[in-house]
């Protein structure tokens, strides 16, 4: 029964393959290696349906697959790593040592801010937060919360000041 099973299932794959791959490709703009990643899904489902459709129609359900999955797909904003044909040319591996030392210093200038301007700071700057969700999270007006923020930006300006070189 699995055999049959298997062997209705393999020969419905090796015969219609390369028309289900097209329509996947097309479905996700001519992708290959997302429209790879579609078609393995849609056929795993089906893969768990095989005994109640394969007599009827296996294709449409694998149509209706695709388009789903590829709808689902498309409203994610990140699909993964996408492969080029050529690797970038990779940064110099230099002495990292200069950076450790600025992101300490910057470590060390927020801790000396009070804990309410910190907290401003880094949840608008760090965590790119817009003012409204930083007041919410603070628990405290716009007004405030954005009045934190700038003061603490100011006194880290005044901490790390002879970092910082004049524009122009």
């Amino acid at each position: 029964m699995e055999q049959a099973r298997a062997d209705g299932f393999d020969g419905f794959v090796a015969a219609r393959w390369s028309a289900l791959f097209h329509l996947a490709r097309l479905l996700v703009g001519g992708d290959r290696h997302r429209a790879e990643d579609l078609l393995q899904e849609a056929l795993v489902k089906l893969w768990f349906v095989w005994p109640k459709i394969a007599d009827e129609a296996p294709e449409a359900y694998v149509r209706t697959v695709l388009a789903r999955a590829a709808a689902r797909s498309a409203r994610r904003r990140w699909w993964g790593e996408n492969p080029v044909a050529q690797v970038p040319e990779r940064a110099e591996d230099g002495d990292v040592s200069a950076s450790v030392v600025e992101r300490s210093r910057l470590e060390a200038a927020l801790a000396q801010l009070p804990p309410r301007q910190r907290a401003a700071v880094v949840l608008r700057y760090y965590q790119d937060l817009p003012e409204k969700q930083v007041a919410e999270a603070l628990g405290c007006p716009v007004g405030t919360a954005r009045s934190h923020a700038s003061r603490g930006v100011a006194r880290l300006r005044r901490l790390l000041a002879d970092v910082i070189e004049p524009v122009g």
